[in-house]
């Protein structure tokens, strides 16, 4: 194709376009350096548009594309995210969200300073450990807690103070792997000890940990593998009998519970998860679990057990390596709060979602229904199924009733609807099951619903 030279001409120049008041107007709001890089962007995408034939765009049209591209390229990486795949603790859109009250109290701390390492009463430096411990404390029955970044450091911290350089008793059923390919064994090792696998995948008896104890062995661990089951010929260890038989040769008992859970999941419906508190009671030294699982809190690490065996794990070198900020403080402590004045259910958004009853999810989703197909949108209702996802319950669902869009009824393709809605101002995040494009309630914030309709219609728009 034959291009006019003189077309190029037609263009404005870079200065020009800068010294126009839509450029300066741009100028004034995201600074100088931006605006003159998004006009040299935006100037070479015409050349090359109009080398294959297009029409040389005016200075108006070009000033718009600088403002969209610089409206683009100014939004935050890291954004808020409509989750409608039913999944309550989405790993990949940053699991469990936080109430209103935690947000606040994190407000209130980061805003100035706060006593994060100082002593109000006695006037001099402090410990962060100290604020989240007695709330932790009342509500596990511990004698003490620590607080890391995140649970894997718990475990990391614990075996590197109880025992590097000695051996650690674990089932084979046990050695699980988490999200993103990371192996908890992989994990354990870094911490200098050495794991003696006993018993089979499936069976592991009180005997296979009795036969492999030594005079190098230091601790007994359990893992709970929460984000897997093994069913049919299974047999596995109690933890009481690991500690009985843990007592008897002077050895200490460890257990990471992974998720976490500080309320019973069977009052839901669901498969009992096991508790901290019931770990403590059954005897276990060190108990670790996350706080931005089943307990609906930040990201973080929570160690609870002897508070002997605690303070030596807050002496290690490393613990100032997985210590954890004052923001995160503030929002686990606010968390507990919950807990500690019976609010779970109607306070911590993981567990409203968990106990959101099915006729309220079903009428929310007829509601969607009705918006969309006021606005001639094809869509329909039907029952399905939520999970609790996080690597916690696996096989546990929920009852639920889905917004869908079929694909023979749609005007676009599933994927591009699901694509547009992903980079839409306020991203959608679906699934699509069965060639439907389906949207669950159960996950879907209530102040969100309009905002879900919006995206949904702006989405199928030509």
């Amino acid at each position: 194709m034959t291009v006019d030279q003189n077309q190029f001409r037609l263009l404005p120049s870079v200065d020009e376009l800068l010294q126009s008041a839509a450029a300066q107007q741009l100028v004034a709001s995201f600074s100088r350096p931006p605006v003159l890089q998004a006009i040299r962007s935006c100037l070479e995408q015409a050349r090359a548009a109009m080398r294959v034939g297009a029409s040389c765009p005016s200075s108006d049209m070009l000033l718009q594309e600088v403002s969209q591209l610089l409206l683009r390229e100014q939004q935050p990486h890291l954004r808020p995210v409509i989750n409608a795949t039913g999944v309550i603790i989405n790993t990949n859109l940053g699991r469990a969200p936080l109430s209103r009250d935690v947000l606040q109290a994190v407000e209130h701390v980061s805003h100035g300073y706060a006593n994060l390492e100082y002593d109000l009463e006695a006037g001099e430096r402090g410990s962060r450990h100290t604020h989240a411990a007695a709330l932790l404390r009342e509500l596990t029955g511990a004698e003490a807690a620590l607080v890391t970044n995140n649970n894997a450091a718990a475990v990391l911290l614990g075996l590197s103070t109880l025992a590097m350089g000695r051996e650690v008793v674990i089932s084979r059923g046990q050695l699980v792997e988490i999200g993103g390919g990371f192996r908890v064994p992989d994990v354990m090792r870094q911490s200098g000890c050495q794991l003696v696998e006993v018993g089979t995948t499936n069976r592991t008896r009180i005997a296979d940990y009795a036969a492999a104890i030594s005079a190098q062995t230091a601790l007994l661990l359990a893992v709970h593998p929460s984000n897997f089951l093994i069913t049919g010929f299974t047999e596995s260890t109690a933890l009481v009998e690991l500690v009985a038989l843990a007592r008897q040769r002077g050895l200490l008992v460890m257990e990471d519970l992974g998720s976490g859970c500080l309320l019973n999941c069977e009052r839901y419906g669901l498969t009992h998860e096991p508790m901290p508190q019931e770990s403590i009671a059954a005897g276990a030294d060190v108990v670790c679990f996350s706080g931005d699982k089943l307990l609906g809190g930040p990201q973080a690490g929570i160690i609870v057990g002897k508070a002997e065996i605690i303070a030596r794990l807050a002496r290690h070198p490393l613990m100032r390596a997985v210590r954890i900020d004052k923001m995160t403080l503030a929002a686990l402590e606010a968390t507990l709060r919950h807990y500690q004045r019976g609010q779970a259910e109607t306070h911590i958004p993981v567990w409203l979602m968990i106990s959101a009853k099915p006729e309220r999810l079903s009428s929310r989703a007829k509601r969607w229904a009705a918006q969309l197909q006021a606005q001639g949108i094809e869509v329909r209702v039907q029952r399905g199924e939520s999970t609790v996802g996080g690597g916690s319950l696996p096989g546990e669902t929920l009852p639920t009733t889905l917004l869908a869009l079929d694909a023979d009824r749609c005007a676009l393709p599933l994927e591009e609807l699901a694509r547009r809605l992903r980079i839409g101002t306020i991203p959608v995040v679906a699934r699509i099951l069965r060639n439907s494009l389906l949207l669950d309630p159960r996950t879907v914030l209530d102040e969100q619903d309009d905002m879900l309709v919006q995206a949904l219609a702006t989405a199928l728009r030509p």
